[in-house]
C-alpha cells in the first residue's frame, strides 16, 4: 500500500501498516494521520452541521486489478473523538465504489481516454459543541450595540446631541463587530446567518436614527406632545420588530 492516495487530504503520514494476505484477500491495517481540506458550509453558523469525508484510493492498481471491501464489524468510532463537536448519531457511513477518471495518465494501452480506480469512502456528520455559547460569544455585541442605539427613545427628543452620539456610537460598533467576527470565519459566496442579523441590526439602528430625526422636527415645530407619543409607538414597534425578525432567522437556521 506504498501507492496509498487520499484525494482531499493537503497531507498525510502513515505511522505503521500491517499487510495479511491469505485466501486470496490482502488485510492490512494502518495508521494515518492527515490534514484535509474541504469546503465548510457556514451559511447557518453556529448552527451549522457539517460532513467529514475521507476518501482512500491506489493509484497503482485500478478497479480491475485491486477492489476495496467494506469491513462492516468494524463500523464505528471513538465517542471522545471531536473535541469541541458533537457526532450526529447514524450519520457514521462507509462506502466502497469505482471513481471514474476521464484519463489513461498517459497509458496508451487504453482503447480511450478512461480509467476507474477502486475508493474507499468515510462520511461523518458533525455539529458543535456548545452552540449557545458559541452563539452569544459572537452575537452579545451586535446585541448591546442595538441597545445602545434603543436607549435613544430614553432621551427626550430635543436632546439631539446625545441621541445622535449613541446611535452614531452604535452604528460603527455593530459594524466593528461583524469584522471581527468575519475575520474569524471561512469566505463565503452567499449570505450567512451572521450577515444577516448585522445587517438587521444596522437597519433598525438606522430606523432608530431616523426616529430621532422625525421626533426632532417635531419639537421643533413644538408639537413636544406629538414627539414624545411617536417616540413611545416607534419604540414598541421597532423592539417587536427586531425581536420576531431576530427569532425567526434563528429558528430558521436551526431547522
Amino acid at each position: 500500500m506504498h501507492n496509498l492516495e487520499i484525494p482531499q487530504a493537503k497531507s498525510f503520514t502513515q505511522s505503521f501498516s500491517t499487510v495479511d494476505s491469505s485466501n486470496n484477500r490482502i488485510y492490512v491495517l494502518m495508521k494515518l494521520q492527515c490534514i484535509m481540506k474541504d469546503s465548510w458550509r457556514i451559511n447557518k453558523f453556529p448552527f451549522d452541521r457539517q460532513t467529514l469525508r475521507l476518501t482512500i484510493e491506489n493509484s497503482q492498481f485500478d478497479s480491475t486489478s485491486l477492489v476495496f471491501a467494506v469491513d462492516t464489524l468494524g463500523e464505528n468510532y471513538g465517542r471522545f473523538t471531536l473535541n469541541g463537536w458533537n457526532i450526529v448519531g447514524d450519520s457514521f457511513n462507509i462506502s466502497v465504489r469505482n471513481q471514474p477518471y476521464k484519463t489513461a495518465f498517459g497509458d496508451d494501452s487504453y482503447d480511450k481516454p478512461y480509467s476507474a480506480y477502486s475508493a474507499f469512502r468515510v462520511k461523518i456528520g458533525i455539529t458543535r459543541d456548545g452552540i449557545w455559547t458559541s452563539f452569544w460569544k459572537i452575537f452579545l455585541g451586535m446585541y448591546v450595540a442595538f441597545m445602545i442605539a434603543f436607549a435613544c427613545f430614553y432621551i427626550h427628543a430635543d436632546s439631539i446631541e446625545s441621541r445622535f452620539n449613541l446611535s452614531v456610537g452604535s452604528l460603527f460598533a455593530a459594524i466593528g463587530n461583524k469584522y471581527i467576527v468575519d475575520s474569524a470565519l471561512p469566505d463565503s459566496a452567499s449570505p450567512t446567518l451572521v450577515d444577516t442579523l448585522h445587517g438587521l441590526t444596522l437597519v433598525f439602528i438606522f430606523a432608530v436614527i431616523a426616529s430621532a430625526i422625525y421626533a426632532l422636527k417635531l419639537i421643533k415645530e413644538d408639537k413636544v406632545t406629538a414627539a414624545n407619543k411617536f417616540d413611545g409607538i416607534a419604540r414598541k414597534i421597532l423592539l417587536v420588530c427586531y425581536i420576531s425578525l431576530n427569532a425567526y432567522f434563528i429558528l430558521r437556521a436551526r431547522g
